[in-house]
């Protein structure tokens, strides 16, 4: 379905109002496509309830919460709750995209879908961490309340397209990030889980890359903005969370989630498979934010070059004290 009007692709032609509307068929598809090869699952049978005893609390026998009585690794402690926590603000992500996208419709059905869908991720992964004792629960719940009382305010609530822009980013980011910490975990039974969750953030990305390319082909220039801007000033939805900055930190060091991921693992997919660079026939403005995106991307490919140099030097390091 489109909109008639003198020149689809010109950016005067499109508001958020007559996008929703054009995209609508798109939407439709892509969520019975999505419907067909989503498979259902329980969070329940990701988690290893015979692992669990009580804490101290209400129960006298509790046994208080030790680093030692998990399996779990650092690093795979520390990017666990970082995922956790990003999942638990799933409320505030709900409003923000049933309020631009609305609640009607193929829309509002794909909304409440990908919230359902989104809300198993925080129950199993909270299950998984307090049954398996990976971290401390006094400390993890006051993080939750802390970083759900902060709410949630997207970088790009402002516009219908740098949203799906985002998302059809943050989702690959979320996918990789719970894919790496499973793998830098120690334990294979949260390896299993994050997988799980991987998967449904994978075809959560599908969904929203494939929305990205039917909105190229409808407003080529405000689409090339949308994705130049989103892609320059990429954050995590995480970023509020407390003490973010130092856990990202190490979740680089650990190879969960750095540059050089952000570049080869997140960002280059979605731009190879939508053709990124080989559009032509865009306006000055189109033009201009394909150029500033190539530059952009380039610098971040030497960014994350010194980042992968200062990586190695560290690891030679500790190879060589451990060594001696």
């Amino acid at each position: 379905m489109t909109i008639a009007s003198p020149h689809l692709g010109s950016s005067a032609a499109w508001t958020d109002a007559r996008l929703l509307y054009a995209l609508e068929e798109v939407v439709e598809k892509e969520l019975n496509r999505h419907l067909q090869v989503a498979k259902d699952w329980m969070p329940h049978e990701y988690v290893p309830w015979s692992d669990g005893r009580n804490f101290p609390g209400v129960f006298e026998d509790g046994e208080p919460w030790e680093k030692e009585q998990s399996k779990v690794t650092e690093i795979g402690r520390i990017a666990l709750v970082v995922n956790l926590l990003t999942e638990d603000n799933l409320p505030s992500y709900h409003h923000e995209i049933a309020t631009l996208f609305g609640r009607d419709g193929a829309w509002g059905t794909w909304v409440h879908r990908w919230t359902a869908e989104e809300g198993r991720h925080g129950i199993v992964m909270r299950d998984y961490l307090l049954a398996s004792r990976a971290v401390d629960p006094d400390k993890l719940e006051q993080f939750r309340m802390a970083h759900m009382s902060e709410g949630f305010e997207s970088d790009n609530g402002h516009s219908m397209l740098h949203s799906v822009a985002y998302v059809a980013f943050q989702e690959l980011a979320t996918r990789i990030s719970h894919r790496n910490t499973g793998h830098q975990s120690g334990d294979p039974v949260c390896d299993r889980m994050l997988a799980r969750i991987a998967t449904d953030e994978n075809l959560h990305m599908v969904f929203y890359r494939n929305l990205l390319k039917a909105a190229f082909e409808l407003a080529p220039d405000l689409t090339m903005q949308a994705v130049r801007d989103v892609v320059v000033n990429f954050r995590m939805p995480g970023h509020g969370m407390p003490g973010f900055e130092r856990a990202a930190a190490q979740m680089a060091i650990g190879e969960v989630y750095n540059l050089r991921i952000h570049h080869d693992d997140v960002l280059q997919p979605v731009l190879r498979f939508l053709k990124i660079m080989e559009i032509d026939g865009l306006g000055p403005e189109g033009q201009q934010a394909q150029e500033e995106l190539g530059l952009f991307m380039g610098g971040l490919d030497a960014e994350a070059a010194k980042f992968d140099e200062k990586l190695a030097a560290r690891k030679a390091r500790m190879a060589a004290r451990a060594a001696g």
